[in-house]
């Protein structure tokens, strides 16, 4: 069954005008949609245009031209159901330190119209595991819980769409593992997440479908198993029962990474050639494989063969 698409982006612009200077092309000419349900990864080196994208969605920044629609609003039309219809946990803290977290929350909340009665903040808290922490200033709180907050803010209006802009950047390994358990929950109770992130390990685990930008460019919008299939280049580490020396001329695409005394690292197009030939190869070389192990490659290898220059 076809999934409705949540945000449909037509040839989008966005450049900045200077005087004396060449534009600064930010956005060109984006297409994308983002499905209900799923969760997204928008993924790019430094200036590839995702700040600015994000930023165009919130409103905060007026694009060139384009069509943006979020959950069936025009951006131009419809600004305020647009940015209601979406939660953004931006990357900077920014958080009042002398407010608690529930006064914090009561306040985002009251910022977006929504009455009393119809608060959840103490739902948000418990789902962010700040519920022990609900009458404590914010200035007491760690930087995990300080993180937890700010998706916390992002949901007091139970939007259908929640953009996280590099949401684990500079924390630890546990606080990382921690927001993501977050995210997955969200997920699961019904939002579409977006997310930016420079962990592209966490990206690949997380998103059903990535969208890779580079200097303002759409390079690559696949799911994360297509994406996976793109690298060609596979790596095999084997340890010999003696050392031997490979005659490379048979196989164009294999290559010697390392030679060190009975150990050998590969390279090879897994296209063009399978792992038992290696195998063969090196048994008619005159030795014995006492182990092998193999790397397939990552969201890494597909990130830098996109993006580089």
């Amino acid at each position: 069954m076809n999934k409705k698409n949540i945000l449909s982006v037509k040839n989008l612009n966005k450049t900045y005008e200077k005087k004396g200077s060449a534009p600064n092309v930010a956005i060109e000419n984006l297409n994308l949609n983002v499905q209900q349900g799923e969760i997204f990864g928008l993924l790019g080196p430094n200036g590839a245009g995702k700040t600015t994208f994000i930023n165009i969605l919130a409103g905060s920044v007026i694009k060139s031209s384009g069509k943006v629609e979020v959950w069936g609003f025009d951006l131009d039309k419809n600004p305020r159901q647009v940015r209601a219809s979406i939660g953004i946990v931006a990357q900077e803290i920014n958080i009042d330190p002398f407010f608690t977290p529930e006064n914090l929350l009561d306040l985002q909340a009251g910022l977006y119209g929504i009455k009393k009665k119809d608060r959840i903040t103490s739902k948000i808290l418990n789902l962010v595991s700040l519920q022990k922490q609900a009458k404590s200033y914010s200035r007491s709180l760690s930087g995990g819980m300080k993180r937890r907050l700010m998706v916390a803010k992002s949901l007091v209006h139970q939007p259908p769409i929640i953009i996280l802009d590099e949401p684990t950047a500079g924390v630890d390994v546990e606080l990382r593992k921690n927001l993501w358990e977050n995210v997955k929950t969200l997920n699961q109770d019904g939002a579409t997440v977006i997310l930016t992130t420079h962990y592209l390990e966490e990206a690949e685990k997380m998103c059903d479908r990535i969208g890779i930008l580079n200097k303002g460019n759409l390079v690559a919008l696949d799911t994360t198993k297509k994406l996976l299939e793109k690298i060609k280049i596979k790596k095999v580490f084997l340890k010999l029962s003696n050392k031997i020396n490979i005659n490379l001329k048979k196989f164009k695409t294999l290559k010697i990474l390392s030679s060190i005394n009975d150990e050998i690292s590969l390279s090879y197009d897994k296209n063009e050639l399978e792992i038992n030939q290696i195998i063969k190869l090196i048994e008619e070389n005159g030795a014995r494989i006492l182990d092998l192990s193999t790397d397939d490659g990552d969201l890494e290898d597909v990130f830098l063969s996109l993006t580089k220059s």
